[in-house]
């Protein structure tokens, strides 16, 4: 059981780290877009996930196009604030793909044209803030997923 987190240009290498340490807690693999904002050597990407990096399924994309192009069949759940359906709306599926967008704007716009139906949100209660932080909010998405798997498959408690 496990997931498909993908990142689109992740642009802070802590948040990064901290997401790669959570895709190997989750059994997920982490998927990279780049350009990236740092070098995959880089050892604060390291340090922010400790010594787990190297445990870690990691597989790095040279552009979107390619991503997509090669998982063109997959089953996608896109994540952005301008998404209009609430993520506790996914339809989770073991190893679906979850994808979320760079910090700074998020998702490219061609993405959320091409996919309204697979756009979803995280709620925010409040006017002051437009988006949590990514790491943040792929742990929310990843263990709501799990939880709904489990759920499903029987496994409550366990």
């Amino acid at each position: 059981m496990g997931f498909n987190i993908v990142l689109v240009e992740p642009e802070i290498h802590t948040n990064t780290g901290n997401i790669g340490r959570l895709s190997l807690a989750s059994g997920s693999t982490l998927h990279l877009i780049e350009p990236l904002g740092f070098e995959i050597t880089d050892t604060r990407l390291k340090r922010a996930g400790l010594d787990y990096w190297r445990h870690l399924d990691v597989r790095i994309y040279e552009s979107l196009e390619a991503f997509m192009s090669l998982h063109k069949d997959a089953h996608f759940a896109f994540l952005s604030s301008k998404g209009k359906q609430p993520h506790y709306a996914i339809d989770y599926q073991d190893d679906m793909f979850l994808v979320f967008g760079k910090e700074s704007v998020g998702l490219p716009e061609e993405l959320l044209t091409q996919h309204p139906t697979k756009l979803y949100q995280i709620p925010i209660f409040s006017e002051h803030i437009r988006s949590l932080n990514l790491a943040n909010a792929v742990s929310i998405i990843v263990y709501d997923g799990l939880r709904s798997l489990r759920n499903l498959s029987g496994l409550e408690g366990k």
